[in-house]
């Protein structure tokens, strides 16, 4: 297995593509349809000896651009078979428009949220500037659902559905001694690890509520996302960005009790505000924001406002969202884990 590391100036970070060359070639995610980009990926594949021509299999995490746009270009030079979850499926093949550029969604969206109209066409603004064939060229797809087993490079795949991020997010379970050129990392007794795209990374806590808006009760599902990392206890897990996370479980759990901490935070500003708009929570949690954080501070903070109206906590009114609880018991809003107690996320980013 080798990570082929990509450029990434729109999104987090660099973006991880694996390649795995068993008896057949295959990739894990594939990287932003930008020229740049394109370019890194054709020359991370030659330092291998190989082209888009030689790869069998594009196994996907999840639809957004930085990791499935180029997939299409994969396949259109070698008939690589394009692998994505089902919920994913559409903006993948095209048969879906995604929120960049359907602008009949963007407004329904920016409205429940209380976004200020200057906010708004600042934010479109920021997406026609970057989104012009960033989804890169449609794939014909094959899909896929939770537990069913891809074999890919040589490995069997085993698909873990792990919604919140994207309704379709997956990550894949592999045994790593199967795996040609991989050293475990706990050595001979390693016996899973897994791919987990965005929903497990070593840095940022993954955006919930504005990187997919499709995703109904956003923050519940990542939540029991994170609760089933921790449950599986891989010894490694390998993510979308950055670096190899050596204590998946921990590092899950870590990112669950940050959510506590953020709804604890959320209670707190209403409990200041009377009543108040994803926006203007937003504004509270994370200041003044930039380019694609415009969408994920008050998607981040609707996902929050949503969980703890189902819970009864707050009540919608308009646009905004008023206190109905002040003292609930935010921890019984979330799937408990072994690892509880023992993780501290109040300073995760």
């Amino acid at each position: 297995m080798k990570r082929i590391q990509l450029g990434n100036t729109v999104f987090e970070g660099e973006n991880d593509v694996y390649l795995l060359d068993g008896e057949t070639t295959a990739l894990v995610d594939t990287g932003v349809a930008l020229p740049g980009v394109r370019e890194e990926l054709v020359g991370g594949l030659a330092d291998y000896g190989l082209s888009f021509a030689d790869v069998d299999a594009v196994v996907l995490t999840h639809w957004h651009p930085d990791h499935a746009g180029l997939a299409g270009e994969v396949q259109a030079e070698g008939d690589a078979d394009v692998y994505v979850h089902e919920a994913d499926a559409g903006l993948v093949d095209g048969t879906e428009t995604p929120l960049f550029t359907d602008r009949d969604l963007q407004h329904e969206t920016f409205e429940r949220w209380g976004m200020p109209a200057a906010d708004q066409k600042r934010l479109i603004n920021f997406f026609d500037a970057v989104s012009v064939d960033l989804s890169g060229r449609p794939a014909d797809v094959t899909t896929f659902a939770d537990g069913d087993v891809i074999e890919a490079g040589g490995v069997a795949l085993e698909a873990l559905h792990l919604p919140g991020h994207t309704a379709g997010l997956s990550g894949f379970a592999f045994d790593p001694r199967t795996v040609p050129e991989h050293n475990p990392v706990a050595g001979a007794d390693a016996t899973e690890e897994a791919f987990t795209g965005d929903a497990l990374l070593p840095k940022y806590t993954p955006n919930v509520g504005g990187a997919d808006v499709r995703v109904d009760g956003a923050l519940a599902a990542y939540a029991e996302s994170l609760a089933r990392i921790v449950a599986r206890d891989f010894d490694a897990a390998h993510p979308g960005h950055r670096r190899q996370i050596d204590e998946p479980s921990r590092r899950a759990a870590t990112i669950l009790d940050h959510h506590r901490h953020r709804t604890r935070r959320v209670i707190e500003v209403l409990g200041e505000s009377g009543s108040a708009t994803a926006w203007e929570v937003s504004a509270a949690l994370f200041g003044s924001l930039e380019d694609i954080h415009v969408l994920h501070g008050p998607g981040e903070a609707f996902s929050h406002l949503d969980h703890l109206a189902e819970a009864g906590v707050v009540e919608p009114d308009g646009t905004a969202y008023r206190l109905v609880d002040s003292d609930p018991d935010v921890d019984a809003l979330f799937p408990t884990t072994p690892l509880d107690d023992v993780v501290d996320g109040s300073d995760n980013a």
